[in-house]
């Protein structure tokens, strides 16, 4: 039986079935082509077609002719449709044309590096007569390495980590290879959202001040996933005039998408069968019938319970006289553990992969023909990124949404129609950001002294902003101006306590004392490792359980033993808010909104073990670590007497206005980032049924970065259209009183409808 007979019978079997709302065929698409455009040397043509590629997709021809123009350009199709020609194909051109021309690619993860370097070895290696030097320049990256790469590497491979903490501020270094650099490549530029996308356009203000300073004005290629605001996000990233190309003229084969919504298993609360256990039921059925399989489960404690789960249903199945192989893939694993995994994955030994979103970005993992998407990941982009996992070698292929009981997920399942139509989100940056600039001034005072005139009319790659930061910096002493000149006046290397993916720049490593192996295992940012590693805290690496004994804060290091115990942890986070400024008040239709900056406290105080299989609570503990603060940006809606809801409230008691805060709450942390694009994580939520500061009831939704990231300031203009969503998913939710899927645990239904009714 084909690939197409194996899938179908799955789909129609009885435990699958009755439980599929949308089994929807996406047909195959035919390529659109062009020529090699003239001037194409003719050793790229004859490496290309001994790869057999013989023309290009019309995509890839346009970038190409935007290109050779001298414009700056940024091409957006899906997956798996031929973006790294559109930028490998001009740089290769510009580097056998000019013997002196340098290439910088910058990709958001190590792998992809990695995956990259592969890809152009393979067309500018071996006989083609290229002589190119190709390298890698990142964290893995030997230091007896390093000299070579920086001193003879034509195309030099690395990350915005690397550039920002090991490449930029050591630039004397690099004079040879920024006086030359004709082309800068930026993949997977949808990723470069949020707090990292503000970073990185700060990282990139710096470069450009570097390479201008040598003489150097490069082109910039970028490519990404669709997102629905692809030139805005270019020009913003790079502060440079983009042209878009977004007409694909890639071939497709055939996709199956399927919305599975798990089988009730109590239809007065409104539980269903859990997420995990569902997308283990998949995984197995499609790996049993030789379908290879990527699962993603989107957090790291997940991401390993799943693998340990399927791992253990398919110990005694072979195919091929084998055993079929699946190794979880996320962050915080050692370099050779991930080079083990993603070559698996290519070579064949390795049949499946249950990861979190690390793999959700272009990286060639072979021929995966299933893809499982365990719960909403975030926003419609993520999805169909995943999505794209699979089919990546043409003929059919699957991708399966298992919903979980979150509102989004039910919202997507009680209106598949709105799933298939929504367009692609916007992705937002902020490289103004008070706090996010401050740092990178910082960074790039060490690197160039400012002049006067750089500062001045918004001349330069910063503008007016950057000398309010200096002045400010200069009031602290790290910053001295003199005779035009704003000169780095501290002894401290400011790039090496700036993180661009965290408000934390410090990792606690994790090491295994079991049998005196001392050995390092993995690492984990700081606020993570609170939540996840704290004493007593089961840790999971690659099936493997371990029991935290010691979480070292101060000196970042976790110490951990082997162990074999029938359930995993997560901590509880206690949260206290304190308004510290009330900068806009916003009025909706029933009620008011009030901008402001907010101190966070949080903390980590007990933690609950559940078990495995089960998931059923088997008790609690408690976690003695110092609490967490952070300054940041904060929309509050205020339910005061003057307000229709607040009057409505006013006649409850305090545990009815509770439980239609913490009901409304629930669905905004759910909903809310659909709107943002953004992940649940970055928004938090409080609920105060008597307000402190404000003396009335208040739903707080603040932005879990320091400083915020324009992120509430979004969802200011927002909140009509996301309250009439909520009230459209509790509206549908077949359930009588409140459930996981709409309210959650400590919601009411009743309380929230006429809550919701109240305000909007």
């Amino acid at each position: 039986m084909d690939a197409r007979g194996k899938l179908n019978e799955i789909l129609e079997s009885p435990e699958f079935a009755p439980y599929i709302v949308v089994n929807r065929l996406l047909p195959a698409q035919k390529g659109v082509f062009a020529p090699f455009p003239e001037g194409v040397d003719d050793r790229i043509v004859k490496s290309l077609k001994k790869r057999g590629i013989d023309r290009l997709y019309t995509h890839q021809a346009e970038v190409w002719k935007h290109a050779r123009a001298g414009k700056n350009v940024v091409v957006v199709t899906p997956t798996a449709s031929g973006k790294t020609l559109c930028y490998n194909l001009p740089c290769l051109q510009a580097l056998l044309s000019d013997e002196s021309a340098r290439c910088l690619y910058l990709f958001p993860t190590k792998a992809l590096s990695q995956d990259q370097q592969a890809e152009l070895n393979e067309t500018a290696g071996g006989d083609a007569g290229f002589n190119l030097k190709i390298a890698t320049y990142d964290g893995d990256t030997p230091e007896s390495l390093r000299i070579s790469a920086r001193d003879t590497g034509r195309i030099i491979i690395s990350n915005p980590d690397m550039l920002h903490t090991g490449i930029l501020p050591n630039h004397p270094k690099w004079i040879k290879f920024f006086s030359n650099l004709k082309y800068i490549v930026i993949d997977e530029a949808h990723a470069y959202r949020g707090v990292m996308g503000s970073h990185v356009a700060n990282v990139i203000r710096r470069l450009r001040r570097i390479t201008a300073f040598y003489g150097a004005s490069p082109q910039f290629i970028l490519c990404s996933a669709t997102i629905g605001n692809p030139k805005e996000l270019a020009q913003t990233l790079t502060g440079l005039a983009m042209e878009l190309v977004d007409e694909n003229g890639a071939p497709r084969g055939e996709k199956r998408i399927i919305l599975y919504n798990p089988p009730l298993v109590d239809e007065v609360q409104g539980i269903r069968r859990s997420v995990v256990t569902e997308s283990r039921r998949w995984m197995i059925a499609l790996l049993r019938a030789g379908i290879k399989t990527i699962l993603f489960a989107h957090s790291r404690v997940r991401t390993e319970v799943a693998a340990s789960y399927v791992n253990e249903d398919l110990k005694n199945i072979f195919t091929d006289n084998s055993r079929i192989r699946v190794e979880a893939y996320r962050g915080g694993f050692l370099p050779n553990e991930r080079r083990e995994i993603e070559r698996g994955l290519r070579e064949g030994d390795i049949q499946g992969v249950v990861s979190t979103n690390a793999l959700e970005l272009g990286i060639d993992i072979g021929g995966l023909d299933a893809s499982i998407v365990a719960g909403f990941p975030g926003s419609f982009n993520s999805f169909w990124q995943q999505s794209g996992r699979a089919g990546r070698r043409g003929g059919t292929s699957v991708s399966v949404f298992i919903a979980t009981v979150s509102p989004i997920d039910q919202f997507i399942m009680n209106d598949s129609d709105w799933f298939f139509r929504k367009s692609a989100e916007e992705a937002r940056i902020d490289p103004d950001n008070p706090y996010i600039l401050t740092d990178h001034v910082k960074c790039a005072c060490f690197e160039l002294p400012f002049l006067d005139g750089d500062l001045e009319d918004g001349g330069g790659c910063y503008g007016a902003n950057a000398k309010d930061v200096l002045e400010y910096l200069e009031e602290a002493g790290v910053v001295r101006h003199t005779a035009g000149k704003w000169h780095w006046a501290d002894r401290s290397y400011p790039a090496e306590g700036i993180s661009l993916r965290s408000a934390s720049a410090d990792n606690v490593v994790i090491i295994d004392l079991t049998d005196g192996r001392n050995a390092v295992i993995g690492e984990m940012d700081r606020p993570g490792a609170k939540e996840l590693i704290f004493v007593n805290a089961v840790y999971i690496h690659r099936g493997r359980q371990y029991l935290v004994e010691e979480l070292d804060i101060e000196n970042r290091k976790c110490l951990v033993r082997e162990a074999d115990v029938n359930y995993f942890t997560d901590g509880l986070v206690k949260t206290d808010i304190k308004v510290l400024s009330e900068d806009e008040k916003i009025m909706y239709r029933e009620g008011e909104g009030v901008l402001s900056d907010v101190l966070v406290r949080s903390q980590v105080t007990k933690f609950k073990k559940i078990r495995f299989r089960t998931h059923e609570n088997i008790g609690y503990g408690e976690i003695n670590l110092p609490e967490e603060e952070m300054q940041t940006r904060s929309l509050a809606l205020l339910f005061g007497p003057q307000s229709k809801c607040g009057k409505v409230l006013k006649e409850m008691d305090e545990q009815w206005i509770g439980e239609a805060l913490s009901g409304a709450g629930n669905l905004i942390r759910n909903i809310a980032p659909v709107f943002l694009l953004c992940d649940p994580r970055d928004l938090g939520i409080a609920e105060r049924v008597r307000d402190p500061h404000f003396g009335v009831p208040a739903l707080y939704i603040y932005d879990k970065y320091p400083g915020g990231t324009g992120l509430t300031e979004s969802l200011a203009t927002r909140t009509e259209p996301l309250l009439a969503a909520i009230r459209e998913a509790v509206n549908r939710c077949p359930c009588k009183n409140g459930c996981p899927s709409c309210v959650g645990p400590g919601g009411n239904k009743a309380a929230v409808v006429e809550f919701i009714g109240t305000l909007y």
